[in-house]
């Protein structure tokens, strides 16, 4: 298997058992929580109001200088075909920011949406994630990713490359994340998370030697940690769902059982809720001049998610998102006294999920609230806030809204559909409410005029200015590219974005997928797409990798994955389904897999593969399964749930522990995760008869695991005790850790490497 200096690949090519070390030694720092005592909370815990009492605020953010950083600092290699996506337009609508990773690290760059000449804006190494420029145009904010990793910070800088700044997120502990402006520009919202404590901090700065880190044992020997008191989500709105290992039915506290999620109520009392001392989530208002002081507009201790996605024109009202993975809700809070005026569910997904109408009397809603798929919904406020109607102005049939999205008059809404994995584009424009003396009216909405797309995925949607609209779009035969449409009619591409014969070399063009649909065992439907690798007689069997996404809430969906067309040009079929858990099947679909429903996922994939073969054709004799995240560990679970199906598999950050990954994963995202798993204390029993470490003595195919080095999400010690367990066991593995990536592989060089070795591997297994 290849390798360099800056990445690590250990290999049993004899299997050979390597007994008591792992694969390779623990790269970088790896946080790892101490297990103790304290669980569960005492009985007079503090209640919701308490909470908010005594919660631990983060320190407010001071803005840290940074030298100018506009231009390459080196020569760099430019990429033959290069990505842009995440734009986001000038006040006027002539210029836009966006991301690209044409010098082979996602960075900031800028320039006119009509013109080829673009500059580079930050050529720091580090990946940029978010992009947002101000409503005057004075600034342009956007988020990083120090190192790769999972740690990311809020930077702004001006338009012409001067300024360059840290608003949050400057210690290397801390964590901050980009909301929305105000409409005048004045400030920023930026969200901040309370660092966790530092389990191994004794003052002296020293972390112990690896022999003295604990998670080497057997996880069923750790109790929760100290302070771990509910990861179910924010409790005070949402309740939290209890499993039953036992049985496959899950109990939600608050919405009686498993019924349709209803309005959320504002002011509830948690049950075990507590305040952690190393946890919370503080959203500020953030002066970028450095004029103003921060302004704290809300704390939550305990939280999964807290973003503003909007503030009302006037300044009066604030849009959040908050909760964790399939309990996401909106809510209204008032700037003068922080009341909370409105709360509603709101569906997974873009975290974007409404506007206010420019007067403030109507708020625009991406919801699936009482509802299988979510629609357009309007929400209409009085002058405090309070909601006193609520309508579906734009649904459709078995089609998600996946992205919502206004103008800059605040006046045409422009909507995204799922259609199966595909984008359909629509327009509607909508009317200032007529009010009457004796109460307001609801703004109200035209009828909807479709927008023809070149291609198939629209990943985002963003206002340019007066009747200008930006979009990023990926399909099966182009890399992601930004496109730009005049007056709802006009959509062309931007000169700086990739053509689409660039996608591949000359003579290889990408593999159209084709749709597949069958029924899992139990009856539930499942989908997917296969990509057919080319030169193959028709009805001849081919080797075939099952491919799983990550999540369990993405989707596979027809756009150009480099992976598998090096795959398809070596001669693999692909076949990538969405299993129970995929996000654009309807809510039932998602929640399918929550507790125990997540041993039907397992059988998902034998069934999947089953079709592979029958309908693909695959090669029965030869087949394969990988995926990433949530995908990698179902890659694991798979090799030990049906050892007899697969010849290999290549899990990539997967988890191979559920227990141990609830104790080294960020706290925030341990916060949502238990919702979708299971509950570290009270579903232990659950999630251990889940985790593929339980029954790693039945693996009996070789396994690569790859790693980001700095991944926080789901730790590299998931794939290490996997890796080391079956060599302990004679059977062949390796580990590939990338140096300088985190959860997601985000350098080009890292990149290539990860396809080529994955490639390597299975084209070793599955060809003979």
């Amino acid at each position: 298997m290849a390798a360099d200096a800056r990445n690590q690949v250990t290999d049993d090519r004899d299997g050979r058992a390597d007994h008591g070390t792992p694969p390779t030694a623990p790269p970088g720092d790896v946080r790892t929580v101490t297990y103790g005592e304290g669980f569960p909370p005492p009985a007079d815990a503090p209640s919701p109001d308490a909470d908010a009492q005594h919660a631990v605020y983060t320190a407010a953010p001071a803005p840290v200088p940074l030298p100018d950083a506009a231009g390459p600092r080196e020569a760099v290699s430019r990429l033959r075909s290069h990505g842009c996506w995440y734009p986001s337009a000038g006040p006027d609508g002539t210029e836009a920011a966006f991301i690209c990773d044409r010098g082979g690290v996602p960075q900031l760059w800028a320039g006119p949406v009509d013109g080829g000449e673009v500059r580079l804006l930050d050529s720091s190494p580090d990946p940029v994630t978010e992009v947002s420029w101000s409503p005057d145009g004075r600034w342009i904010a956007y988020t990083t990713a120090p190192g790769g990793g999972e740690h990311s910070r809020v930077l702004c800088v001006r338009p012409d490359g001067t300024g360059r700044r840290v608003l949050a997120g400057a210690d290397p502990d801390s964590t901050a994340y980009l909301g929305c402006w105000a409409h005048d520009g004045s400030s920023l919202a930026v969200t901040v998370a309370a660092p966790a404590a530092r389990p191994f901090d004794d003052g002296s700065g020293r972390r112990p030697p690896p022999e003295q880190v604990p998670g080497d044992g057997p996880p069923e020997a750790a109790p929760p940690p100290a302070g771990w008191t509910d990861r179910g989500g924010h409790a005070t709105l949402l309740g939290s769902a209890v499993y039953d290992a036992t049985t496959a039915a899950g109990t939600d506290t608050t919405r009686g059982g498993g019924g349709e999620p209803g309005e959320a109520r504002t002011g509830a009392t948690a049950t075990g809720a507590g305040v952690r001392s190393d946890g919370g989530l503080s959203v500020y208002l953030i002066d970028p001049e450095g004029h103003a002081s921060p302004v704290l507009l809300t704390t939550e201790t305990h939280a999964a998610t807290l973003r503003v996605c909007d503030l009302s024109r006037d300044g009066r009202f604030v849009l959040l998102r908050r909760g964790p993975r399939g309990r996401r809700e909106a809510v209204v809070r008032r700037t003068d006294d922080s009341a909370t005026t409105f709360a509603l569910p709101v569906a997974d997904g873009d975290p974007w999920i409404g506007r206010f109408s420019p007067d403030g009397g109507t708020l625009w809603l991406r919801s699936n609230v009482d509802r299988e798929y979510a629609a357009l919904v309007a929400v209409d406020l009085d002058a405090l806030g309070v909601p006193f109607g609520r309508t579906v102005v734009a649904e459709r049939q078995e089609s998600d809204l996946e992205l919502l999205a206004l103008a800059h008059d605040g006046r045409t809404a422009v909507l995204a559909w799922n259609a199966q994995g595909a984008s359909e584009l629509e327009l509607v424009e909508t009317s200032p409410a007529r009010h009457t003396a004796r109460r307001p009216a609801p703004d109200a909405t035209g009828p909807p005029r479709p927008l023809p797309l070149p291609h198939e995925v629209v990943t985002r949607v963003t206002g340019a200015g007066a009747g200008r609209l930006l979009l990023a779009l990926s399909g099966s035969q182009r890399k992601p590219g930004v496109w730009w449409v005049h007056e709802g009619v006009s959509l062309l591409r931007t000169p700086w974005s990739s053509k689409d014969e660039d996608a591949v070399p000359p003579g290889r063009p990408p593999v159209r997928p084709v749709p597949l649909r069958l029924t899992a065992r139990d009856g539930l439907p499942l989908s997917g797409w296969y990509y057919r690798a080319p030169g193959r007689p028709e009805g001849e069997p081919a080797p075939c990798v099952v491919h799983l996404h990550g999540g369990p809430e993405e989707q596979e969906r027809p756009v150009f994955h480099p992976l598998y067309h090096e795959l398809a040009g070596r001669g693999l079929d692909v076949f990538a389904p969405d299993v129970r858990g995929s996000s654009g099947h309807g809510r039932s679909f998602v929640d399918a897999d929550l507790g125990a429903g997540r041993f039907a996922a397992l059988d998902d994939v034998a069934d999947c593969a089953a079709h592979a073969v029958t309908e693909g054709p695959a090669d029965p004799t030869r087949l394969a399964v990988m995926g990433r995240s949530y995908g990698g560990y179902l890659t694991f679970a798979s090799l030990v749930w049906h050892p007899a199906l697969f010849r290999t598999g290549v899990a990539v950050c997967g988890m191979s522990d559920l227990l141990t990954f609830f104790a080294g994963t960020e706290s925030w995202l341990a916060e949502s995760a238990a919702h979708k798993y299971g509950h570290p204390e009270r579903d232990r029993e659950l999630l251990r008869a889940l985790s593929p470490m339980s029954r790693v003595d039945e693996l009996r195919a070789p396994v690569l695991a790859v790693h980001g080095e700095h991944d926080t999400n789901v730790p590299p010690q998931e794939s290490w005790q996997f890796v080391r367990a079956a060599r302990e066991r004679g059977v062949a593995a390796e580990l590939l850790t990338l140096r300088d990536e985190g959860h997601d592989f985000l350098r080009a060089d890292n990149r290539r490497l990860f396809r080529r070795s994955a490639a390597d591997w299975l084209e070793r297994h599955l060809s003979r």
